[in-house]
């Protein structure tokens, strides 16, 4: 039987694979992790998980990912980011793992009207992209046997997320202003950890950078719109620029992505953003009932 390590098991992307994993039970063995278990900073916390493991897959989910908060805490989101990435490959790379590290649209500055295809040049405006990016590169230079997953915007029925906060907030305050000159791609975490067992359970591995999200693209203000509708919510949209709403680190502006990649090598083809969000809203209307 096949072991799955996922690194990072108790965040959001992480309880997505715990909630799919009895899906796979007759056919891998998944070990779940938190920092407590294995400090990816540490390159001694992560040699001894691996010599008592020995996965034949690990998935990193774990991330700093305050994105304004990594401006002021560049050393912490780089010891995760980049440097743990990099000891997370070296093990991999001695035991003959394939790891499959997930990764962000904001590795691209943000400036283009057209979809950003895997090959096209990356320039991360703010910490948080720039370490993210570095650990691409430790990944992809270190572990022969590694699959970069790029996606954006990401939310589902755990930890905290876009999706979360707006329904709190549709809850006390009868009108919110959201930036609406900031394109991207809203992204369910059940289907990108759905994403990733189908590239597991691939016969033909094709390794490098993949994107992968829901599709098509949309604004915040056009995501916003859709929780309040799917949630009968009778909140105040109102349509802000980025320069209304001022945040430390600086966001792409529109950090689409082209799909077309995974689709050809591994079959996938990405749900309508709208369709995976009303599913989410519907599973978190029932949690409140």
């Amino acid at each position: 039987m096949k072991k799955i390590l996922v690194i990072g098991g108790n965040g959001q992307l992480g309880n997505c694979f715990r909630k799919i994993a009895p899906d796979f039970e007759d056919r891998y063995e998944f070990t779940f992790t938190d920092s407590d278990e294995i400090d990816v900073t540490n390159r001694g916390s992560v040699e001894d998980f691996f010599y008592d493991y020995r996965p034949d897959y690990c998935i990193n989910a774990s991330a700093y990912t305050a994105v304004d908060l990594a401006e002021t805490e560049s050393e912490k989101a780089f010891a995760v980011n980049a440097d743990g990435v990099a000891n997370l490959a070296e093990s991999c790379a001695e035991y003959n793992c394939t790891l499959i590290h997930i990764s962000t649209d904001y590795v691209f500055d943000g400036d283009t009207n057209i979809s950003y295809s895997e090959d096209d040049f990356t320039n991360p405006q703010g910490v948080y992209g720039a370490s993210k990016r570095k650990g691409e590169e430790f990944a992809l230079d270190i572990n022969p046997k590694t699959i970069v997953i790029r996606t954006s915007w990401l939310y589902s029925e755990f930890n905290k997320n876009f999706v979360k906060t707006m329904l709190n907030l549709f809850s006390t305050k009868e009108e919110l202003g959201i930036v609406s000159d900031q394109f991207g791609q809203p992204t369910n975490a059940n289907d990108l950890a759905e994403a990733v067992m189908n590239i597991i359970e691939s016969d033909h591995k094709t390794y490098g950078i993949f994107h992968f999200s829901n599709q098509p693209e949309t604004t915040w203000f056009g995501f916003a719109s859709k929780i309040a509708e799917f949630s009968d919510s009778k909140v105040k949209l109102n349509p802000i620029t980025t320069e209304q709403f001022p945040t430390p680190a600086k966001r792409p502006k529109r950090s689409t992505m082209s799909l077309d990649k995974i689709e050809k090598y591994y079959g996938i083809e990405p749900k309508h953003w709208e369709n995976s969000l009303e599913e989410c809203i519907e599973i978190l209307t029932k949690e409140q009932k």
